[in-house]
């Protein structure tokens, strides 16, 4: 049985969650999805919708808020009463803060940034990608692992959903609220214009064919036409036109929107890396042999100054 721990706030599920779920039913084998916090019916539920085995809804009023002692504590709890194979988490911040001690407390090897799970020879295989995602490599346990799967690696509506509703079981997580040793504040905010790109639904990302920091507006403008958020390559946020938080790539955020519209980006590997998972690439680029020409699903070969005005007067026409 794989365990996924699906990731919730206030009742939201983080969209990772169904990628994670995905890439465990793609696995093979049983699939529990547990999903932790003070209130959990609402999630639990949303999750039971999808093909698993088993929903367990994992409560403690400790578990609220997010708290590294009180997740370990109640996860290392439920793998020793569940004994599950493997266990499956999105690769999000909050599972980065925990997974390396609930890895240490359950004795398990940990895994990180995955982006498939296959078997082969008897075995659980993890797909994992190394030097800056130029390569893959293949990943062996000698036992049960834990594994982060990468943002956009397995996409969500690959996920099979059941017939039925999955059953719902009820575990009260036993957490001596004193021994947390983390008093958490409010949610962090990097900055006041601070954007999660991994749940944006479409993204406009500019690159260096932009040219210079002034032409970033026509980007913006066709981004609020779209109903889309701006992105960039490392070069442009490195260069200052844009907060490092718009970055994508493998130094910045993993995307996987259901659109995402490319201009003046070149397409290197590190940048691929953090968008390749979206569901529909559109390039413009005056290089017709740009690299992102080889993933886009719509390329355009042109001059971005004269195609994107074009674009936004349609699309507010």
């Amino acid at each position: 049985m794989i365990l996924v721990i699906a990731e919730q706030q206030g009742g939201t599920l983080n969209k990772a969650t169904w990628e994670t779920i995905a890439a465990a039913q793609q696995a093979g084998g049983p699939v529990t999805v547990a999903v932790l916090g003070a209130e959990t019916a609402a999630a639990a539920a949303e999750v039971a919708a999808a093909e698993v085995a088993e929903v367990l809804r994992v409560e403690s009023p400790a578990l609220a808020p997010y708290t590294l002692d009180g997740f370990v504590t109640a996860l290392a709890a439920v793998i020793a009463a569940e004994q599950p194979g493997d266990v499956f988490l999105p690769h999000t911040y909050q599972t980065r803060d925990f997974a390396p001690a609930l890895a240490v407390k359950t004795g398990r090897a940990l895994v990180t940034d995955c982006v498939a799970a296959r078997q082969a020879d008897g075995r659980r295989l993890f797909v994992r990608p190394v030097f800056q995602g130029r390569l893959l490599a293949d990943v062996a346990c000698d036992g049960p692992a834990l594994a982060t799967f990468q943002i956009g690696a397995v996409r969500a509506d690959t996920l099979a959903r059941g017939a039925a509703p999955a059953p719902v079981r009820t575990i009260a997580a036993a957490i001596d609220a004193g021994a947390i040793r983390q008093k958490p504040e409010a949610p962090f905010r990097e900055a006041k214009h601070a954007v999660d790109l991994s749940q944006a639904e479409r993204i406009v990302a500019v690159g260096r064919g932009i040219k210079e920091q002034e032409k970033v507006a026509l980007a913006q403008q066709l981004a609020a036409a779209m109903g889309a958020e701006l992105g960039a390559s490392r070069p442009i946020c490195d260069a200052g036109w844009l907060p490092m938080d718009r970055q994508i790539g493998s130094s910045g955020q993993t995307v996987a929107p259901k659109m995402y519209l490319a201009l003046g980006i070149s397409g290197a590997i590190q940048h691929l890396v953090g968008m390749k998972g979206a569901r529909t690439i559109v390039a413009i680029n005056k290089d017709p042999e740009a690299p992102i020409f080889e993933v886009a699903d719509y390329g355009v070969v042109g001059d971005l100054f004269e195609i994107v005005p074009a674009i936004i007067k349609e699309l507010q026409g």
